[in-house]
């Protein structure tokens, strides 16, 4: 199993000190993060794009060309790019130039995004956001394959023989779909057989597993083997201490100012308490075997072999944080790294055809 650290750039005030840290000081945390989730041993790190608040992360590809400095071995993840609000060419530009950068170091998950901000500020509606999503990805994917390019599209101008420069680093660059409750994604993935990514972060286990199930279902139907499916699995938390009881102690300050949030906003609330929260949510909150055991029962039901958790604080201390994370890679991923397989597929760049160059001995 692999393990990636995601973060969203939320930019509001924290949710227990209620502080708001700068922007300046937010960009800063995230690459901090990155650094921190290499040292730690993590196998990716996502950064997502939202172009609404509270987020800042409306340029992932900027955030990700930094960190392919700052960073040598983690690969680097979009959680997700928003093809439905993008235009193809420019976005396979952004990517295969950041390819480069990252010598090969890039993961794509796409998705068509959500929030109505977005959707108004790109001028794209709730009727057509599904085709500009399956549109974009398809001349995305054709421009990633092919030298030259004819394209009758809708909802940009039509391509005939286009080259797009630079030519790619990855041939091709993996590109993952992200989905949450809708189908579309899950259907566009299993057409061309590309692995998925299950938001799993809101609900209980059971609507995320139908997905997943459709997935695999559609997969075989277009004739792909089953043993080169490939699912991912988000969290919508993560804290481990030494025992369950220091666990929750730690987490509830978190919990209840984001329940108080969700009720003030007008947003769902699902879980009423921690620890209803901590049992049948994706949380990752607990003693080291009992996270273990929840990952365990969620790749039961979802076959996964990857896992992400969050990247950023989010109301714990940072030094409750690093510990959690340096206690989940030191005692939760190697049980679980042991216990359930890697995807079907290298954890490396895809058919590279230069050889990178040697990293300096004084990095």
């Amino acid at each position: 199993m692999r393990f990636l650290a995601i973060t969203l750039i939320v930019h509001r005030p924290d949710p227990v000190t209620g502080v708001l840290e700068s922007t300046h000081d937010r960009f800063r945390e995230v690459l901090d993060n990155a650094v921190l989730a290499e040292e730690l041993g993590f196998d990716g790190f996502g950064v997502g794009e939202r172009h609404e608040r509270p987020f800042l992360s409306s340029a992932p590809t900027v955030v990700l060309g930094h960190l392919a400095a700052l960073t040598r071995r983690i690969r680097l993840f979009t959680a997700v790019t928003t093809l439905s609000l993008l235009d193809p060419v420019r976005a396979y530009e952004d990517y295969a130039t950041l390819d480069h950068l990252a010598e090969g170091r890039l993961d794509l998950i796409i998705g068509k995004g959500n929030g109505s901000a977005q959707r108004d500020l790109f001028q794209v509606t709730p009727e057509d956001q599904w085709d500009r999503n399956a549109e974009s990805y398809e001349v995305f994917r054709a421009l990633w394959r092919q030298d030259k390019v004819t394209a009758d599209t809708r909802f940009r101008p039509p391509l005939k023989d286009a080259e797009v420069w630079p030519r790619p680093y990855q041939r091709p660059v993996r590109v993952w779909h992200g989905s949450a409750t809708s189908k579309e994604s899950v259907d566009l993935a299993a057409r061309y057989g590309d692995p998925l990514f299950s938001a799993n972060v809101t609900h209980p286990i059971e609507p995320y597993a139908e997905l997943i199930g459709h997935y695999r279902e559609r997969w075989e139907h277009h004739g792909h083997d089953p043993a080169d499916i490939a699912v991912g699995a988000g969290s919508a938390g993560l804290y481990v201490a030494r025992t369950t009881q220091e666990a929750l102690a730690a987490y509830r300050p978190v919990f209840e100012s984001n329940l108080a949030f969700q009720k003030r906003t007008g947003l769902p609330v699902v879980f009423e308490t921690l620890e209803d929260f901590a049992a049948r949510s994706s949380a990752l909150i607990g003693s080291p075997q009992q996270v273990i055991d929840k990952v365990h029962r969620y790749h039961e039901r979802f076959g996964h072999t990857v896992q992400h958790i969050q990247a950023d604080a989010g109301g714990l201390t940072r030094t409750q944080h690093r510990d959690s994370l340096a206690l989940f890679q030191s005692e939760v991923a190697p049980v679980l790294r042991r216990a359930i397989p890697d995807p079907p597929f290298p954890w490396a760049p895809s058919g590279v055809r230069q050889t990178p160059r040697p990293v300096p001995a004084d990095h």
